[in-house]
């Protein structure tokens, strides 16, 4: 396959949009901020510590001194922080053109949010689900508006057991359990573009991959995090697919963006294809309504 040449230089200008990116002042998320705001978006950068935050805002004021870029406080593994970010939200802005869920974590000791999920699901597809469905009104009332998931090339070997989805039954392995929190993502996707289909939405759900790039999420694996010297690309290079799908005209709902180069580890943009599993809609029906029992949160369709 031609790999297609797309850089963020190609992003048109983004005046007057107002952004949400989850986990955002490092890794991938402070990438797309900064992106972003040099574009003049109204970025909101959504993470757990606001120090760092601060700083991370500094830095890219640095670059673009007038960027609109604020931090606001989300902890995605506590729901109460879920429900209070989005209130806080809406008391400050009026529409929401872009959500893009980009917070994750990758394969660490077994642990539990503070609502007792698995800690990979919990932060990776819960709390985004919580958080989506608490903004999704004004997604809807906002023309042209997106809703980006941040999935990964590991969700191929994600399977999900909806018997034991926080590991309580089973010996914890942590690469499986994070394999299958990116399933949930795509899953989570495919399921919101098939209802916003059913009631006619223009709001585009799409999902993104940044095949294999070096961030701090390696931090729990020191087999990939030596491999990243050898396999990784860069963080400028791993974001591109996720501002593709957040940017670009030819983006459809339940596209799935990912790196289009060798095993899709890396490379330019394109889209990419899901595993049959990914694509199945029973299991995604079945995440679905669990994640609305579990979160108490439901979307309104």
């Amino acid at each position: 396959m031609v790999q297609q040449v797309w850089e963020s230089s190609n992003i048109k200008d983004q005046g007057g949009k107002v952004v949400i990116i989850t986990g955002s002042n490092s890794g991938l998320g402070l990438e797309e901020a900064r992106v972003l705001s040099g574009k003049n978006a109204t970025v909101v950068m959504a993470a757990r510590d606001m120090e760092k935050s601060e700083k991370a805002v500094q830095k890219i004021k640095k670059e673009f001194p007038s960027a609109d870029i604020r931090p606001m406080h989300l902890d995605l593994t506590d729901l109460s922080s879920v429900a209070a970010f989005s209130e806080n939200f809406k008391t400050s802005f009026s529409r929401l053109d872009l959500l893009i869920n980009n917070a994750g974590i990758m394969a660490p000791p077994l642990g539990k949010t503070k609502n007792r999920f698995e800690l990979q699901m919990g932060t990776n597809h819960l709390g985004h689900f919580a958080l989506t469905g608490r903004l999704m009104d004004m997604v809807r009332s906002t023309p042209q508006s997106r809703i980006i998931s941040v999935s990964s090339i590991a969700h191929k070997m994600g399977n999900i057991n909806f018997d034991d989805l926080h590991w309580e039954k089973r010996a914890y392995k942590k690469w499986d359990a994070y394999g299958d929190s990116k399933l949930a993502n795509l899953y989570f996707t495919f399921a919101l573009k098939k209802r916003l289909e059913k009631e006619k939405s223009p709001v585009i759900a799409a999902a993104a991959h940044p095949g294999w790039t070096h961030t701090d999420l390696q931090r729990h694996s020191f087999f990939t995090s030596t491999l990243n010297h050898f396999f990784a690309q860069t963080i400028p290079m791993g974001v591109l697919p996720t501002l593709y799908a957040a940017t670009e005209k030819d983006v459809r709902g339940g596209d799935f963006i990912g790196a289009s180069g060798f095993m899709e580890m890396r490379g330019y943009p394109g889209k990419v294809t899901p595993t049959k599993r990914a694509k199945d809609p029973g299991p995604a029906e079945t995440l679905w309504n669990l994640s609305e029992v579990l979160t108490g949160v439901k979307f309104g369709f």
